[in-house]
């Protein structure tokens, strides 16, 4: 730095503790000027936030909006990028149900509802990065560009107005101490300073219906936005409404359960030292105490506790599929597990299957 330039910084920082330390009256401007001053920075305050609150709108995932920075040419966003650069949450939700569709199958009502829906949520994530890219182009750089253009060259300007200011006051003060001619020169660079600041405030203010145009852009790229969101889920809704019709509308498969194999626990050891036990002949209702005609039935060995869940038959019931249980009225029946609303799963005789409800009257129900 010159010597000259040396001895300008100390004359505006000599000016600028006596104003702060000592009170001394600097040049004053005129009330136009420090009210345009005013707007000038509020505007630049309402602009940058206004970017930050516009790029959290878009992307809320601060992460991926680190990748959304990336993005700062319009180049990039005219030619080079077709998306933003980050997956949005709608396409993430997409793959998801898309996946799990698949694997569910075709004859899965819910996972064709699923491939259905997650379609959807992957052209919602297309229009997304519509939105994110209209919104880039027509809103955020060009507001970026007047942050780091006009703003930034106005505050360049008021900075260097500043120190001429301070440079005349100090001249000024000391004047008879130093050449008129210096002083008349402060006094020129001073008035020419305020003048080009001035004017940069002056257009920058004037035109700011250019601001509002970028606003305008930015309200119809959210509009058509959601006018297609709102296609999109349309068209899905209507979907599943008709897949939900369909499906009621088809009669309910009842189960048909397969036979439980009988557990066969093989011959008992013996507990008597190795010699077989022998059992007593089982007498049968054919040999003993016939008082009629008809047989008697004697009581299945089978026969529940009643602390058991079971129920009694009111009616005979004869299977006719593979897994349900026959049985005669009377027949004690334990419960082991309950279908649906109509069946139930018992045991009876050692054997395993499924019998109508309307068959039978529960004794003890099953646990809840």
């Amino acid at each position: 730095m010159s010597v000259a330039g040396l001895k300008k910084q100390f004359y505006k920082a000599s000016q600028l503790v006596s104003e702060k330390v000592g009170g001394a009256e600097g040049t004053k401007l005129d009330d136009d000027f420090k009210e345009m001053e005013k707007k000038v920075d509020v505007t630049s305050k309402a602009v940058t936030e206004v970017l930050v609150r516009t790029i959290e709108y878009l992307q809320p995932n601060p992460a991926s909006r680190a990748k959304l920075t990336m993005l700062n040419t319009v180049s990039k966003i005219r030619g080079q990028v077709k998306n933003p650069g980050y997956p949005q949450s709608e396409g993430l939700l997409g793959e998801c149900m898309i996946r799990h569709g698949k694997e569910l199958g075709g004859e899965s009502n819910f996972g064709d509802a699923l491939l259905d829906a997650g379609e959807s949520m992957k052209r919602l994530a297309e229009v997304k990065d519509s939105l994110d890219i209209e919104v880039k182009q027509n809103f955020i750089d060009p507001l970026q560009n007047l942050c780091d253009k006009d703003l930034k060259e106005i505050q360049h300007h008021l900075k260097k107005l500043e120190g001429r200011r301070l440079d005349f006051d100090y001249k000024k003060k000391r004047q008879g101490k130093i050449p008129d001619e210096e002083l008349r020169q402060a006094l020129e660079k001073f008035e020419e300073s305020k003048e080009v600041a001035e004017t940069s405030m002056h257009n920058l203010l004037e035109t700011d219906i250019e601001q509002v145009s970028q606003l305008s852009a930015l309200v119809d790229a959210q509009l058509d936005y959601h006018r297609q969101a709102v296609q999109i889920l349309d068209e899905l809704a209507d979907k599943l409404k008709r897949r939900v019709r369909e499906a009621s509308s088809r009669p309910r498969r009842e189960p048909k359960p397969k036979p439980r194999e009988p557990f066969d626990l093989g011959e008992p050891e013996q507990s008597n030292g190795g010699f077989p036990c022998t059992t007593a002949p089982r007498t049968t209702a054919s040999s003993s105490f016939r008082s009629s005609d008809k047989p008697i039935r004697t009581p299945s060995r089978s026969m529940p506790p009643l602390d058991q869940p079971s129920c009694k038959a009111l009616y005979d019931f004869e299977p006719e599929n593979d897994g349900e249980l026959g049985f005669r009225e009377g027949d004690l029946i334990t419960l082991t597990n309950q279908i649906d609303e109509n069946w139930y799963e018992g045991m009876l005789h050692g054997q395993s299957g499924f019998f109508p409800l309307s068959y039978v009257e529960v004794l003890v129900p099953l646990p809840q």
